[in-house]
């Protein structure tokens, strides 16, 4: 597959239509947070996206390779700029993902070891690995959000927990976990509300964040 690549987040991007999650790696979920070197919080999964987008803008189009398709019916490839670069790869070493060696056998273990060594990205600070962050955040989900998230057209995705709510005057305002707004926020998608990926996905929408 070959095209134009939108970015979900940090580790899945969009081409024709088609989602592709990267082979091999995991990145900061798009509501996840990490702490810096100052041990301040910061959204690094917004950064990971962010990383991606730049480094393929450099290069365009992207080329995927299939390799399987997974739980979730997604594509999963290994993918490459126009120059030919690796995305996994180059993300991995840009320290904004992690070799995820469950799937990808150790391929990028040395570009990870490399950017932890010059604690680049998400290694500058401390963080949750992402399948990690991902489980804890399954046991905490309060029961009645759940019917929400299977309804959605991206039931099944960890990462489509963003809420993207419609007021009153109608403002667009995405709501991410943790945010004060985000439990009592109920998504109506018959009034043209809806789920997203990632902080950018809800961006490039039309929706902008929540203030608190």
């Amino acid at each position: 597959m070959t095209g134009r690549a939108s970015v979900i987040d940090g580790d899945t991007i969009e081409i024709h239509g088609e989602r592709v999650r990267f082979n091999g790696i995991d990145a900061p979920e798009s509501s996840q947070f990490c702490k810096d070197r100052n041990e301040q919080p910061y959204r690094c999964g917004a950064m990971s996206a962010d990383a991606v987008d730049r480094f393929l803008a450099a290069s365009s189009p992207t080329r995927c390779d299939f390799v399987e398709r997974d739980r979730y019916e997604r594509f999963v490839g290994n993918c490459y700029r126009a120059d030919g670069l690796s995305v996994a790869a180059a993300i991995v070493r840009k320290g904004w993902a992690m070799d995820w060696p469950r799937y990808s056998g150790g391929a990028y273990a040395e570009q990870q070891e490399a950017a932890k060594a010059e604690r680049l990205g998400i290694w500058a600070g401390t963080f949750q690995p992402p399948w990690e962050w991902r489980a804890e955040q399954r046991q905490e989900q309060p029961a009645q959000i759940v019917p929400l998230v299977s309804a959605t057209p991206a039931a099944g995705n960890a990462s489509c927990d963003i809420k993207g709510n419609i007021g009153a005057k109608g403002e667009r305002i995405y709501h991410v976990l943790g945010q004060e707004h985000y439990a009592k926020t109920t998504i109506a998608e018959s009034k043209g509300e809806r789920w997203f990926c990632s902080e950018s996905e809800a961006r490039a929408a039309g929706w902008r964040a929540a203030k608190r």
